[in-house]
């Protein structure tokens, strides 16, 4: 299993990507269902790492 660090990245690139090469989300001010899926994965990763970070200390 990924650290909170290696998840928000890896959920960064891949939304990063999808939004780039994807046609509607490219081309069109509306994101796509995909688009929408990955980006709630991107901020749960970025809150997961948040607690991760306030345990820590």
């Amino acid at each position: 299993m990924p650290s909170p660090e290696e998840a928000l990245q890896q959920a960064r690139a891949t939304y990063e990507e999808h939004a780039r090469t994807c046609r509607q989300c490219h081309f069109d001010t509306v994101p796509c269902a995909v688009s929408k899926h990955l980006l709630r994965a991107y901020n749960n990763a970025r809150r997961e790492q948040m607690r991760a970070n306030s345990g820590a200390h």
